[in-house]
């Protein structure tokens, strides 16, 4: 099945990083909406109740907080196209312990773990043989 789609490793590098960029601007977006919102009393916590939200103000916030989801989930889904072509990269391989780390850290949710060891140490099925065998020397 993986023997006919291919992916290189720079394409994987290349949407691995775009996926932490969205990852991490969903992350900023989140966190500045929240702070927006409590520096202008949509949200307020302590006093008499522990939190209470003010309905008008609150309506920037979750436009906000909106954008931030989009951004974190275009992140995961690109973080997931990254891992899904490095395991098909790395099932036409010879020597299967790349492929079989992928999916053993994906399948328990540690796919991004060994993904950035693959981005910087792992082996490019889609290169020329004569390469692979002096990028390992």
């Amino acid at each position: 099945m993986f023997e006919r789609m291919q992916m290189s490793k720079s394409t994987i590098t290349r949407l691995f990083g775009v996926a932490v960029v969205l990852v991490m601007a969903g992350a900023v977006t989140g966190t500045a909406a929240v702070i927006a919102a409590v520096a202008n009393g949509a949200i307020t916590i302590g006093g008499s109740q522990l939190v209470s939200f003010d309905a008008g103000a609150i309506a920037g916030a979750i436009v906000g907080l909106v954008v931030a989801s989009l951004l974190g989930g275009a992140g995961s889904i690109a973080a997931i196209a990254a891992w899904a072509g490095a395991l098909m990269n790395t099932y036409r391989l010879a020597d299967k312990t790349w492929f079989y780390a992928l999916l053993g850290s994906g399948l328990v949710s540690l796919g991004w773990v060994a993904l950035i060891a693959y981005v910087f140490r792992g082996p490019d099925s889609a290169a020329p043989v004569a390469a692979r065998g002096l990028a390992r020397s």
